[in-house]
């Protein structure tokens, strides 16, 4: 009996799956796992944006205070307007050591499979490390000078950006738009190139500004100074931050003018209210070693 033409149509399309699915598994060497490419997506930041709301407070540490019949000696110092307290006390009996923790038990072999699986596909946060000095003038836009540490690598990439990234500081970490998690860790400085000019005249000094490229107007970019790197994906991280600056910009800018609110608000109440020393009561006891015995087996 002949199949009819739609019948051999099912069958191919059926057939057609199973053949890709074959050649991907036989692309796959024996004994390794097979990791889904990542595929391009939209960059976006991981968790809150800090904008100057100091955390909750800590619950207050119990105060340690010796009875009376237990202090065997007391001295007080004075330093810094304040009264330091040394009180030799009894001694307190402390808990007994934890018991070591047991051997760690071989993992069974698929277990262990599915863990180098499951970490394969969810690689962990890369830490991108950044130096950036920010360079603000009254004629001209905000330029920060970069240095950027591919992958944490001795060999740094500097860059030119026309993003303020004292906004981008807010950023604790991001997913970049090839799916890859990175945690931030910047070194932020800034410099007012005009302040910075009648600082260093007035002591009769000259102070030469950077020599700070054209970049484009308009959504921020940024230019390689210098060498470029050889491998083009280490500039993905950086592409993916200034597309979360241009598409998040409103909101980056205003958790970032609320922190630098709250932090001038902290310190004018630190003038307005200088901490006062507080007195300190510091206790210890002594432990006397067992003498050792006489003689002894030779």
């Amino acid at each position: 009996m002949k199949a009819t033409p739609l019948v051999l149509v099912a069958i191919m399309a059926l057939a057609a799956p199973a053949r890709s699915q074959d050649v991907q598994q036989a692309a796959v060497a024996p004994g390794s796992i097979a990791v889904p490419v990542a595929l391009p997506t939209t960059a976006r930041i991981l968790g809150d944006i800090p904008d100057g709301t100091p955390p909750p407070s800590a619950p207050p540490k119990p105060a340690f205070v010796a009875p009376a019949k237990d202090v065997l000696a007391t001295t007080t110092h004075q330093q810094g307007g304040r009264t330091i307290t040394i009180q030799r006390i009894k001694p307190i009996a402390l808990p007994p050591p934890p018991d070591p923790e047991p051997a760690p038990v071989a993992m069974d072999p698929a277990l262990r499979d599915r863990v180098a699986a499951y970490q394969a596909a969810h690689p962990r946060a890369d830490l991108l490390c950044l130096g950036a000095t920010v360079y603000r003038s009254k004629n001209s836009p905000p330029r920060t000078l970069v240095r950027y540490w591919p992958n944490g690598n001795s060999g740094a990439v500097t860059f030119w950006s026309s993003a303020d990234f004292a906004i981008l500081s807010g950023i604790r970490s991001f997913v970049d738009t090839q799916g890859q998690t990175h945690t931030i860790l910047m070194i932020l400085g800034n410099v007012d190139i005009d302040n910075t000019t009648e600082l260093f005249a007035a002591h009769g000094h000259n102070y030469i500004a950077p020599d700070i490229p054209k970049l484009p107007v308009g959504q921020a970019n940024f230019v390689i100074a210098g060498n470029a790197p050889s491998d083009e994906s280490a500039l993905v991280p950086v592409k993916s931050l200034h597309d979360l600056y241009n598409g998040e910009y409103q909101r980056l800018k205003t958790a970032y003018e609320s922190r630098e609110r709250a932090n001038r608000q902290r310190e004018a109440d630190l003038k307005a209210n200088p901490p006062k020393p507080k007195d300190i009561v510091l206790s210890y006891w002594r432990t006397d070693k067992p003498a050792p015995a006489k003689g002894g087996a030779k």
